[in-house]
């Protein structure tokens, strides 16, 4: 009964404040082990494996289990940003805003504008030719 009324009192934006956080962290948990293992594994590993080993990465990603945090993320972002626009009297409104850009900024723009480009590039070479290695070194 009290969990009931506690739920009943959490409005649409504390519930998307949640689900964004919730996300957020899920997508910089993928980020931190991605950068501090996996790309370091694959930098251990002779270019052309590497290579290969990250044209499957790129393929693998794309999934739901990644996608839905990822993408999800970014529209509770959104909303959460226009609805600091609409409720910009609420002491909360600089919170939903800048949460907001700060994720749609700093996580999907920057894959947007520089990851993906790269693993685009990288995927359009064979992994054993000259300009794989040479796109590698700038991985």
């Amino acid at each position: 009964m009290e969990l009931r009324a506690t739920m009943e009192t959490i409005g649409l934006l504390d519930f998307l404040t949640l689900v964004s956080a919730i996300g957020c962290g899920l997508v910089a948990g993928i980020f931190f082990a991605f950068s501090t293992s996996v790309m370091k594994a694959l930098g251990n590993l002779p270019p052309e494996q590497g290579i290969a080993a990250m044209q499957s990465i790129n393929v693998a990603i794309i999934n739901p289990w990644f996608l839905t945090p990822f993408l999800g993320t970014a529209v509770t972002c959104v909303s959460m940003a226009i609805a600091s626009l609409v409720r910009w009297d609420d002491p909360r409104a600089w919170y939903w805003l800048g949460g907001g850009v700060v994720y749609i900024v700093g996580v999907l723009l920057v894959t947007m504008i520089f990851n993906v480009p790269r693993n685009d590039a990288l995927a359009a070479v064979a992994p054993a030719s000259s300009k794989a290695a040479t796109l590698w070194v700038a991985y």
